[in-house]
């Protein structure tokens, strides 16, 4: 029988794991990549490329190495658990080696457009338009993978800020952006408070003479080493604690982070507190910061009204003169333009079923992987969605009805409506109490109205629920009972992408123990001087034995 042939768009992170996806269900890829190289956003380029998103020299990646890794190929224990951009590329660089994969990838190929083919109703395949050197080609595939990312096109939204054509000093997005070296001695303005705005404002500031980072709304700032210099997300992210957020609630879970983020640094001392809770963002994830707002080289402003030729005036009525430079951290858009038709994405939002199908098709033969800001690393996330999507294309799965699919992006649309509402009006008795309901039932986070919350998700909730999807979500009861020192760390501990090659589809049989040495692997780095010390277990023992019939209680009532 004749391999389906599938074409993946994009050589990125989820570009190569929807390779591999493919052909551990016996399909034949064809990877396309219009750059020279794998790594989509990892790979830095001096020059960004248009189309392309771009990081600065600098940048360290946010989520700590096991979890973000792929599920059968552990980052190695030597490498730092938060890597550098060079790291996190040479990583790619080993998977797709390991897996044989670089073969199936053309680079310098330019995808023009994917057309349905007059037989699609029957057929479900695609025409697929490509250039590469000036040549164009015409194929036809069974199916196609979407694995550009969301960090496309940059938002610079310059209609927002009057008097920007008259600034006389530079602006630009930050994804034009490389290095600090050319604002040494200038006052520069950053806009914007993600990710990016904290990042450029922390490191101009060693070069400038004075840096302000302007913000709309102010955010919580979480930094990567948590208690007793364990990656946070390690910390945060396993069952039981997700567990105990869905009992909770989200109150609780607000007050319990605002206290631990505010023995950090005061927010509102330093100007940053918004008027949202914690959980009602995706978090801003920066270690310095407020180091360097303590020192006076950043100052925090809010939202700038207007510009003159050399001046910022703020809607609080402050100005700044003299400003050299204007930086727009303001994020990305995303679009699909060779797609035509088969994906609309309205004001950043897009109806996708699982957040992958269209459903809109009489055949589910296209998927959009990678599609998702979780609270959490992508990679994983995106490798699931292409277990389950080449699932679906080799007809071992199948998706519900378009009605049924249509319903339910229409509720889960819905709740995130709901969610908008409670947190930017707080609502009446009746609302709020169908708001909590929904909360416990469905682990909803309730995030502020913005664009870089549109296709927000929590990590451990759509884990598990790809995983249900796949095959491949472990029984936690039956670990309990025949291997309760696994059930225990995977309880326990964090919810390592790993954990979902232990059973089921693509089963690995490294998975067991790569799981039980998640703590070596997380110390390996760190232990670079030898200190003498004496082990004491006693107690860790002791706590262990007294939460174990909390552990249990949490699994009934989670997961059965």
């Amino acid at each position: 029988m004749t391999k389906k042939r599938i074409a993946v768009i994009g050589g990125g992170a989820s570009g190569l794991s929807s390779i591999k996806c493919c052909l551990e269900e016996g399909l034949e890829p064809v990877c396309f990549e219009r750059t020279h190289d794998i790594g989509g956003l990892w790979r830095f380029q001096e020059n960004p490329e248009e189309g392309r998103a771009s990081i600065y020299k600098s940048v360290i990646i946010n989520t700590s190495k096991e979890m973000m890794c792929f599920s059968d190929y552990p980052i190695p224990d030597h490498y730092p658990n938060f890597m550098h951009n060079s790291q996190v590329l040479e990583y790619f660089r080993m998977y797709a080696k390991e897996f044989d994969l670089l073969k199936y990838i053309r680079l310098k190929t330019t995808v023009c457009s994917v057309k349905k083919q007059p037989d699609f109703s029957t057929s479900g395949q695609w025409e697929v338009v490509t250039e590469s050197e000036g040549e164009k080609e015409v194929n036809v595939f069974d199916g196609v993978m979407v694995c550009t990312g969301h960090h496309t096109n940059a938002h610079l939204p310059l209609e927002s800020f009057p008097g920007i054509e008259k600034f006389k000093g530079q602006y630009f997005h930050s994804r034009d952006y490389k290095n600090p070296e050319s604002f040494t001695g200038k006052r520069v303005i950053v806009i914007g408070i993600g990710n990016s705005g904290g990042d450029l404002a922390v490191e101009i500031s060693h070069t400038a003479k004075q840096v302000f980072l302007s913000t709309r709304r102010g955010s919580w700032i979480l930094n990567r080493v948590a208690d007793y210099g364990y990656p946070l997300d390690v910390l945060v992210s396993s069952r039981f604690k997700h567990f105990l957020l869905r009992i909770c609630g989200q109150s609780l879970a607000n007050n319990f982070w605002e206290k631990k983020m505010n023995q950090r640094f005061d927010h509102e001392m330093f100007g940053l507190k918004p008027k949202h809770r914690p959980l009602s963002q995706h978090p801003t994830v920066n270690d310095e910061l407020p180091n360097r707002i303590i020192s006076g080289l950043v100052k925090v402003k809010g939202n700038v009204k207007e510009f003159t030729e050399t001046a910022a005036l703020f809607e609080d009525g402050s100005r700044e003169d003299d400003i050299d430079a204007v930086i727009f951290a303001t994020g990305y858009t995303f679009a699909f333009p060779f797609l035509e038709d088969s994906v609309q994405v309205v004001k950043n939002k897009v109806s996708l079923y699982k957040n992958i199908f269209p459903p809109n098709l009489e055949k589910p033969t296209l998927a959009i992987i990678g599609l998702i800001q979780p609270l959490g690393a992508i990679m994983p996330i995106s490798e699931l969605q292409g277990r389950w999507v080449t699932q679906v294309f080799k007809g071992l799965k199948t998706l519900p009805s378009q009605s049924k699919m249509k319903a339910e992006i229409a509720k889960a649309q819905e709740q995130m409506a709901k969610s908008l509402l409670y947190c930017n009006f707080y609502p009446s008795a009746t609302v709020l109490l169908k708001v909590i309901y929904d909360q416990f039932h469905f682990s909803s986070h309730w995030y502020v109205e913005s664009q870089r919350h549109t296709i927000q998700g929590d990590y451990v909730d759509t884990m598990e629920q790809l995983a249900d999807l796949v095959g491949v979500r472990p029984s936690l009861l039956s670990l309990a009972f025949t291997d309760p020192k696994l059930a225990i760390q995977m309880i326990w501990g964090p919810c390592t992408p790993i954990q979902y090659r232990l059973q089921g589809p693509g089963k690995w049989d490294g998975a067991r123990k790569a799981i039980l040495t998640t703590e070596d692997r997380i110390r390996k780095p760190l232990m670079t001087r030898v200190i003498e010390h004496t082990n004491s277990t006693t107690s860790t023992i002791t706590m262990a034995k007294c939460m174990l019939a909390v552990v249990f209680f949490a699994i009934i009532v989670t997961y059965f």
